[in-house]
């Protein structure tokens, strides 16, 4: 009976053409009824199937919720279309600094709750959950007692196999072996090459670690170093036997000529595929002046891939007939990517494969770079987003922006790139990138949709750590490590 009142007032207004607020108001009392009296499907009353207003439908659409992490950073004004998004900062405790601006997560907008009858949707005021804030991280020290123990400059800790010794290198050449949770200075010294290895810049030396895919069973590990007469960087694998580093076992795979001693990249690792890959720097001095970066034909200003599983004296090395300039002229077959600055550490996502690289940079922009093959990720004629030479009107097309860009200043000064979090020990950072600045001591963490090639969370801050950070490692297990200037090797926990 409701619904005929309802129908028949409907109809009048039509026919009196009160205009479409008029018929908005019946249509919203001809649906508020159809509720009261559980729709019409029993009503003999019609077959007018008037539908809920469009007008009002529209009226009603979602707006983001007030509050929130609204904050998003602004491209710089170089005007390259990339992200740029500094990392909040909260000055260690070495360097009392200005706090740059923080930078949070765009809100997800409230959606719109359905409803069980046929009804103009109402606006949502509860906000659809986002991805998990990124965690605070404390600092546990490896060692019982001082966590500095003896170690001075450490570059590198490895865990080849599980429950097995933990390797730790140091930058003026020494190699230890000790098993985690040892007292202080319970390491055990297996090489000490400081009088073969150049250390004398800051920038060269013990450099780089990694232990083959097939280490338990044939003992190789790789070394990056640092050498003299002529100044160059070496990379070469040694054997392990018995605990002991077996003498002459030394095979020298690559020597590559610098002509400075600073921008030495470094960094080894093995990936997913089986093969080495190697960072090298420009070649030093500054702004590239050699104009390695954007050169293909060097092996300096990029990152190598090689098969090393069959070298031999005389085959140190192949090129995997994969790699994006294998067999062609005047480029270096070698080369996985390039225009790259100072690659100085990256490593793997041990879940996907992605290989993230920190590239240090000039003397504004520090940048995060996820590294893909044959690709061109803009030095010297880009510092992160911005152009470098020339100053304006470069182009960057034909060149991978960083996932992330922060500019110098305020403590910070240059980026020590970390490893993607997949331990179980620290659940909410499952996923999470985690590298930090050297300067600050600053441990920072961001969160990347592979799929959908966005942030989803970060950057910022997990920690301060107090001190200079050399660099990050990772274990067997997945626990990550930050390894400081000062000797101080520390296992990151949750707070």
């Amino acid at each position: 009976m409701i619904m005929r009142v309802i129908r028949g007032l409907f109809k009048r207004a039509a026919s009196l053409r009160l205009g479409s607020v008029g018929l908005a108001v019946a249509g919203l009392l001809l649906a508020v009824a159809a509720v009261a009296c559980g729709g019409d499907a029993g009503d003999s009353g019609g077959g007018d199937g008037i539908a809920p207003s469009a007008t009002l439908a529209a009226a009603t659409a979602a707006t983001p919720p007030p509050g929130g992490n609204t904050p998003s950073a602004t491209p710089a004004a170089a005007a390259i279309p990339a992200t740029s998004i500094p990392p909040t900062s909260v000055p260690a405790a070495a360097t009392p600094t200005a706090t740059p601006a923080s930078v949070g997560v765009s809100p997800t907008p409230g959606g719109l709750r359905p409803t069980a009858a046929a009804v103009a949707p109402l606006p949502d005021d509860t906000p659809v959950p986002g991805p998990p804030p990124l965690p605070s991280l404390r600092l546990e020290a490896v060692f019982a007692g001082d966590g500095a123990a003896n170690f001075v400059e450490p570059t590198n800790l490895a865990q080849p196999t599980a429950g097995g010794p933990l390797y730790l290198a140091e930058r003026r050449g020494r190699l230890w072996a000790f098993t985690p949770d040892a007292p202080a200075g319970g390491g055990r010294l297996l090489l000490d090459w400081g009088g073969k290895i150049r250390s004398a810049s800051q920038e060269e030396g013990l450099l780089g670690l990694a232990f083959d895919p097939q280490f338990p069973q044939n003992g190789h590990f790789y070394l990056h170093y640092s050498a003299s007469g002529p100044r160059r960087s070496v990379v070469a694998r040694l054997t392990l036997r018995d605990g002991r580093v077996a003498d002459g076992s030394e095979l020298v795979l690559l020597e590559v000529a610098q002509p400075y001693p600073n921008h030495n990249g470094g960094q080894l690792a093995f990936g997913p595929d089986g093969y080495l890959y190697i960072a090298l720097g420009d070649g030093g001095a500054a702004g590239d002046p050699h104009h390695h970066g954007q050169n293909p034909a060097t092996l300096l200003g990029a990152i190598l891939r090689l098969e090393v599983s069959q070298s031999t004296p005389q085959t140190p090395y192949q090129i995997p007939p994969d790699n994006p300039f294998a067999g062609f002229d005047g480029a270096r077959g070698e080369i996985w990517a390039y225009g790259l600055r100072n690659p100085w550490r990256f490593s793997f996502d041990r879940q996907t494969g992605d290989l993230w690289a920190g590239d240090v940079g000039q003397n504004a922009w520090e940048e995060v770079d996820l590294i893909t093959r044959g690709g061109n990720y803009g030095w010297a004629a880009l510092e992160g987003n911005h152009c470098f030479r020339p100053a304006a009107g470069c182009i960057p097309e034909g060149r991978i922006a960083p996932v992330v860009e922060y500019p110098l200043g305020g403590g910070v000064c240059s980026v020590i790139g970390g490893y993607v979090y997949r331990g179980a020990a620290i659940p909410a950072l499952d996923g999470v990138y985690v590298y930090g600045d050297y300067c600050s001591g600053e441990i920072y963490g961001l969160r990347y949709d592979y799929d959908g090639r966005r942030l989803t969370a970060g950057p910022q801050t997990l920690a301060a750590t107090g001190g200079r950070i050399m660099s990050f490692a990772e274990d067997y297990a997945g626990h990550l490590y930050a390894l400081l200037a000062d000797g101080g090797v520390y296992r990151l926990a949750a707070r």
